[in-house]
């Protein structure tokens, strides 16, 4: 095996121009895969988390039955103090409990459906980028104060500003009749649409006491360092839950199953233009491989008729390829490794990003995720289509006549 290794090597060696040209091909192509398929990876990272830091969280504590049907009277009892707790399990501050009920809205001039939002002012900014998208005015600071903060289209069709006055009519978890009259004292953009004309938040306490929640509240939101922590987050969340509590821990996937979904089609797609890049590599390859057999069709002739088996020429065509593919394989995944640690570190700038982003509160940069997946998965599978490709210079010897091939000048 030794000497055949050898062999297999010198040949490579024959025509060390295509020999490179060849594996360069390979070497380009996995520096490419690695980083794209980075690149691609951490844009979902910070799709999913902007998507996530709006509201949803990465998991969230529910009552049974209310992420389906999301009743008033399905509530989280003893809220707060449950919240405590969770933050004192975690040792996080990215905690918060909150209340949701829809309210009609109204101003001196116009009123609105609105839905509506009792939080933790100290802790939903861990939790909620909204906080950091107020742009008039400020976000809530008391517990139980009588203000809330507002989308900038509801507050243009309300016709409010910062300073005025909001009457919040709506139903009490009990059953009865809620209303509050709160000052405007911030107003958001997020630059959605359904989020900057439908959404509003008003602090907890005055949450519980308007609708009669007696303590009580809909969701308790956490957010960890990264997804790949969330189950973990989930059993360590669902071990300080009170004993023989309904309570639900649903993580991000389940509270918002379209997200995975929209990833997966953007992946389909991204993997057909892998597809074709790997498929023309290959062809290279066969192209080059051919050429090497059809160039010592004569000396595989002789080779032949001295008894050598076409099957272990054939074999020698494999491990030529294979050797070609190592190379392309170990030089790509650490060039392309290389090239992409660049940029994780420094962030990928896209001009007139930087604005875009600020507008709408995410990261000006972009930043690939380097894991084993992204590093070993497109060389990997140039590797294969590439042993795939010798295949048929390979079996083209099973069909050579061993005196024809000695004729050949």
């Amino acid at each position: 095996m030794h000497i055949v290794l050898r062999l297999a090597w010198r040949n490579l060696w024959r025509q060390p121009r295509r020999t490179w040209l060849t594996t360069g091909a390979m070497v380009f192509c996995n520096i490419l895969l690695v980083f794209m398929m980075s690149m691609q990876f951490g844009m979902y990272g910070m799709m999913i988390d902007n998507t996530l830091q709006i509201f949803t969280g990465h998991l969230q504590v529910q009552a049974p039955g209310y992420k389906d049907e999301q009743k008033m009277r399905q509530v989280v009892p003893n809220i707060l103090p449950l919240a405590n707790t969770i933050r004192a399990e975690l040792q996080s501050k990215a905690v918060a409990a909150r209340g949701r009920t829809f309210v009609l809205a109204s101003s001196e001039e116009r009123s609105y459906g609105v839905m509506v939002y009792g939080v933790e002012p100290e802790f939903e900014q861990n939790v909620s980028n909204i906080p950091g998208l107020v742009r008039d005015g400020r976000y809530l600071r008391d517990h139980d104060a009588a203000e809330i903060v507002i989308g900038s289209i509801l507050a243009r069709n309300l016709r409010v500003d910062i300073g005025d006055e909001m009457t919040l009519l709506g139903g009490g978890a009990d059953g009865s009749f809620a209303a509050a009259v709160v000052d405007v004292v911030g107003i958001f953009t997020s630059g959605v649409t359904a989020i900057d004309r439908n959404i509003a938040e008003i602090p907890l306490g005055l949450f519980q006491e308007t609708f009669s929640m007696r303590g009580a509240g809909h969701q308790i939101v956490v957010v960890g360092e990264d997804l790949d922590e969330v189950p973990l987050l989930q059993m360590r969340v669902q071990s300080v839950l009170p004993a023989g509590s309904e309570l639900q821990v649903l993580d991000w996937d389940t509270l918002q199953p379209g997200l995975r979904q929209v990833i997966q089609a953007d992946m389909s797609s991204s993997f057909f233009m892998y597809f074709v890049l790997v498929v023309l590599v290959s062809f290279s390859v066969l192209n080059t491989q051919l050429m090497s057999v059809l160039e010592r069709t004569r000396e595989f002739g002789i080779v032949m008729a001295l008894g050598l088996k076409p099957g272990k020429l054939g074999g020698l065509i494999m491990l030529e390829t294979a050797l070609m593919g190592m190379m392309g394989v170990v030089l790509g995944a650490f060039a392309g490794a290389l090239f992409t640690s660049w940029f994780t570190t420094n962030g990928l700038a896209i001009p007139g990003m930087e604005e875009m982003a600020a507008q709408f509160n995410l990261p000006a940069k972009m930043y690939p995720r380097v894991n084993l997946l992204t590093l070993l998965a497109g060389p990997g599978i140039v590797f294969v289509f590439t042993m795939l490709a010798a295949i048929y210079p390979a079996l083209r010897l099973r069909w050579q006549n061993p005196v024809e091939a000695m004729r050949v000048a």
